[in-house]
């Protein structure tokens, strides 16, 4: 039996009903410092690792985020202080590829990473060509805040239609999930929300993460742009997928068994985007874009790309853009969220 399975056993044993919200058992498989997932130190990705990303796809994705980091620092007035800011930057590989293709005069990069051991990774990565932040509330007055693949792996709470109420899913002493109350005030609020016309047994994941996160960032000081890439659903495609959409990943392998092998495999739910940009703009943040990735990526390109005057791409370029882009791959099954930040805060740590 692994160490976090015991230490899980002993969580649930002493807890008053013995059971566990199915989000403490997520949040520990996760990001348990020694036994998690994802503690320890970034993971292989690609195809030696246990998913595939837009980053394993080669540097161009980085190429077009240096692309989008001119056009809002323009947008901007061209300001002297203007900064990237990345969280959720795994081993500095997006960084690196964005850094490479960077043409703004006297730009920074930074990387929000509170992690000692990512830290460490990173640095051998990246050297002197990046600064690193304990919180996003370091951020200069002028940014471009960027994450690829970040709020999909924030822990879920995972709620079930009875047919008269909602409640929680929750992990018992027998390793079920078992349905009880809502864990916390804040889920439900949440649950205040969800519609109450669907048919008895429909499961859906709450990230009550993600809203704090947004709000986070909403409250940040500075000004610029939020870049988000997920995979991720609209709230009506929620509603269409009555089983939920958490699922774990090994191996390039995904199935539905959520409490197999903690702490060795992936568990990912999709980003509820409906929910997510309701929240970033109740927090004064505005959408200035938001689509599938292939379209949003093609709409980003589309200035370069005509500056090839009819020379095309090189075959490895062509496949990584194809691969981004065409719906079959990676176009259609993410999504891009890009949210204007214009209101001017004073405070703030600053960078160092």
């Amino acid at each position: 039996m692994s160490a976090l399975r015991l230490i899980l056993e002993e969580m649930i044993s002493s807890a008053p009903e013995r059971r566990l919200p199915f989000e403490q058992v997520m949040r520990l498989a996760l990001y348990h410092p020694q036994h998690g997932y994802y503690g320890p130190g970034p993971r292989r990705i690609g195809r030696s690792g246990d998913f595939f990303t837009s980053v394993s796809t080669g540097p161009l994705f980085g190429r077009l985020l240096a692309l989008l980091a001119r056009q809002e620092w323009e947008k901007l007035g061209r300001p002297a202080d203007f900064t990237l800011i990345e969280q959720g930057a795994h081993d500095g590989q997006l960084a690196e590829d964005i850094l490479a293709a960077l043409d703004i005069p006297g730009a920074r990069y930074a990387i929000v990473e509170p992690n000692p051991v990512y830290r460490e990774v990173q640095k051998a990565r990246l050297g002197d060509r990046v600064i690193w932040l304990e919180s996003i509330r370091q951020a200069p007055a002028h940014a471009l805040y960027l994450c690829n693949e970040l709020p999909d792996a924030f822990p879920v709470h995972l709620v079930r239609w009875q047919g008269g109420m909602w409640q929680e899913l929750h992990v018992d002493a027998s390793w079920h999930c078992v349905t009880g109350a809502p864990s916390t005030p804040e889920l439900v609020n949440e649950i205040e929300k969800l519609p109450r016309d669907l048919a008895p047994g429909h499961t859906m994941e709450i990230c009550l993460a993600a809203l704090d996160w947004i709000r986070e960032i909403a409250a940040a000081p500075f000004r610029g742009a939020v870049f988000i890439a997920d995979y991720g659903l609209d709230a009506e495609e929620f509603l269409a997928r009555p089983e939920g959409t958490l699922r774990r990943y090994r191996n390039h392998r995904t199935d539905d068994r959520i409490l197999d092998d903690l702490g060795e495999s992936d568990l990912t739910a999709h980003v509820n985007f409906t929910r997510l940009i309701a929240e970033a703009e109740a927090c004064r943040l505005k959408t200035a874009d938001y689509d599938h990735q292939g379209r949003f990526l093609t709409r980003l390109a589309a200035p370069w790309l005509r500056t090839l005057e009819g020379r095309g791409l090189d075959g490895t370029t062509l496949r990584q853009f194809q691969s981004l882009t065409h719906p079959a791959i990676l176009g259609r099954s993410f999504r891009c969220l890009l949210l204007e930040k214009t209101d001017d805060f004073t405070t703030g740590e600053g960078l160092n």
